[in-house]
């Protein structure tokens, strides 16, 4: 009698899921219809996210920019109630720096209907767009035929 194989690998096909390829928060991690308060809610996300604590990141931020950014900054920039308080570009960007959160970065392209990812699929982006290309110019010619042989 021949002993049956224990199968490892169905478990595996079954809990597999795609690798996140785009920079974004989960559906549903930003509510709200106000941006002030969406930059906000991605900024909190971004603090939680990082391993580093609030004065960590402070520090970090105020040597990537030269000058004093405070961990009650912060808490100000992350809070929807504090409106006076409001993260300029170029803090939001040393957030991004320093937190390594290009989840943020995925935040602003899709409020314009693009995504951001790893420069690495730049290459295999460009050969599918190739091929499409292709795909279209192969169907044009074959219609062209197809008008030539009729006439």
């Amino acid at each position: 009698m021949v002993k049956a194989r224990k199968d490892d690998l169905t478990g595996d096909l079954l809990s597999w899921e795609p690798p996140k390829v785009a920079a974004g928060f989960e559906p549903g991690a930003i509510r709200g219809s106000r941006l002030a308060s969406q930059i906000s809610q991605a900024v909190a996300l971004a603090l939680k996210s990082s391993s580093l604590s609030r004065p960590e990141i402070a520090a970090a931020m105020t040597a990537e920019l030269g000058y004093a950014v405070s961990e009650n900054m912060l808490a100000n920039y992350a809070s929807e109630g504090a409106e006076a308080h409001r993260i300029t570009l170029e803090r939001f960007l040393a957030l991004i720096e320093v937190t390594g959160c290009t989840d943020l970065v995925g935040f602003v392209a899709e409020r314009f209907g693009l995504v951001a990812v790893d420069a690495r699929y730049r290459a295999l982006i460009n050969v599918h767009l190739a091929e499409e290309a292709e795909a279209k110019i192969q169907k044009f010619k074959a219609a062209e035929k197809a008008k030539w042989g009729a006439v």
